[in-house]
C-alpha cells in the first residue's frame, strides 16, 4: 500500500477536504498557496492516464466539485488543475487556487503553515464541498 492509499484509508493523518467511495481530497502538506489540494483515486493506480475511461471521467467530475469548493472557500480567479509528480506512484491531481500563473510555479518556496492553519483551510473547503 503506497502513502496516498494509507492517507485515504486513514492510516496516515491528513487534512481532509472531500471524499467519496472512490476518491479522496486532502491538503498538500507543502502548499504553493492556501487551499492547494491533492485529489486521488482510492484505487492504487500509478498514472492518471492508466485509469479506465469511466474512472477518469468520474475522477474529473469529483475534482471539479472539489475545485468549486476551493474557489468558494478561497476566492480566486481560477483553480488550476495540474497533473505533476513522480515522487509517489499514485495518480493525483493538484488543485491550486490562483490569482495569477505565478501561483502555480512549483519551483517557488512552499508555504509553512501551522496545524491550526491547515485544519482551518481543510474545514473551509470541506464545508463548501458538503454544501455543493
Amino acid at each position: 500500500m503506497d502513502i496516498f492509499s494509507k492517507i485515504a484509508a486513514g492510516d496516515i493523518p491528513s487534512y481532509k477536504c472531500a471524499e467519496s467511495d472512490n476518491f479522496y481530497a486532502f491538503l498538500d502538506i507543502n502548499p504553493l498557496v492556501k487551499g492547494h489540494t491533492l485529489v486521488i483515486p482510492r484505487r492504487e493506480v500509478d498514472y492518471v492516464f492508466d485509469m479506465e475511461d469511466e474512472e477518469i471521467a468520474a475522477f474529473q467530475v469529483f475534482a471539479k466539485k472539489v475545485a468549486i469548493a476551493i474557489k468558494n472557500a478561497f476566492p480566486c480567479k481560477k483553480v488550476a488543475e495540474v497533473v505533476l509528480g513522480l515522487e509517489v506512484p499514485h495518480a493525483h491531481i493538484h488543485l491550486i487556487p490562483m490569482q495569477n500563473e505565478a501561483d502555480v510555479d512549483f519551483r517557488k518556496e512552499k508555504l509553512k503553515l501551522t496545524d491550526e492553519e491547515f485544519k482551518a483551510i481543510a474545514d473551509k473547503i470541506y464545508t463548501e464541498f458538503i454544501k455543493g
